[in-house]
C-alpha cells in the first residue's frame, strides 16, 4: 500500500531522526516494552511526545506499550502516555480471534478489522476520543498526536486508518 510516505525500522534512539510519526505494531508487548527500554527507545519517544512533535500510533501490542494503565499487568514495561486503561488478550486466546466491521468517525463506511488476541479499552481519560467502538467498547482512540489501535489495520488492505495517521503525524 503506497501513501506517499516514506517508511523507515525504528531500533534505537537515533532511527527517531527526522520522523514525524511512529508506528508500534503487534506482536508481544512485553518483548516490546523490555526492548524498548533496554535500548533507550522508551525515553527517546517520551521526550518526543512530551514535546509534540512526534505521532504515535499503536496498534494492538502497540497500543499495550502506550497505555498508562494496565490493571492486571502493572509492571509491565511501557511508555505509558496515552491515558487508558487496558486489559491485554481480552477476548480469549489466538483461537478467539475474529472479524468485524466497525464504524469509524471520519470513515464514510465501515472498516474491516481483525481483532488478534486483541486487548480491551477497559477505560479512557477526558482527554481521549473514540474513534471507533465494537459494540460498546472503544477500539479506535486518538488524544492529541496519539492513536491506538486494539485491532489490525495493516491486514485488512483498507489505508483509510493508516491515512488518517499521516494526516495526525503531518500535522
Amino acid at each position: 500500500m503506497d501513501l506517499g510516505a516514506e517508511v523507515r525500522e525504528v531500533r534505537l534512539p537515533q532511527d527517531l531522526e527526522g520522523l514525524q510519526g511512529l508506528v508500534v505494531p503487534g506482536g508481544e508487548s512485553t518483548t516490546i516494552g523490555l526492548l524498548a527500554r533496554e535500548y533507550g527507545l522508551e525515553e527517546a519517544v517520551r521526550q518526543r511526545v512530551e514535546r509534540g512533535d512526534l505521532a504515535v500510533w499503536g496498534t494492538c501490542a502497540g497500543a499495550i506499550w502506550l497505555a498508562r494503565e494496565l490493571p492486571h499487568h502493572p509492571a509491565q514495561p511501557r511508555l505509558g502516555v496515552l491515558d487508558v486503561a487496558l486489559e491485554r488478550n481480552a477476548y480469549g486466546r489466538q483461537v478467539d480471534s475474529f472479524e468485524e466491521d466497525v464504524e469509524v468517525r471520519g470513515l464514510d463506511s465501515p472498516f474491516h478489522a481483525f481483532f488478534i488476541r486483541a486487548p480491551r479499552i477497559l477505560r479512557t481519560g477526558p482527554g481521549v476520543e473514540v474513534l471507533a467502538r465494537w459494540g460498546d467498547e472503544p477500539v479506535l482512540v486518538r488524544s492529541g498526536r496519539l492513536m491506538a489501535s486494539t485491532f489490525h489495520p495493516e491486514l485488512s488492505g483498507d489505508s483509510r486508518i493508516h491515512r488518517m495517521f499521516l494526516e495526525l503525524a503531518r500535522g
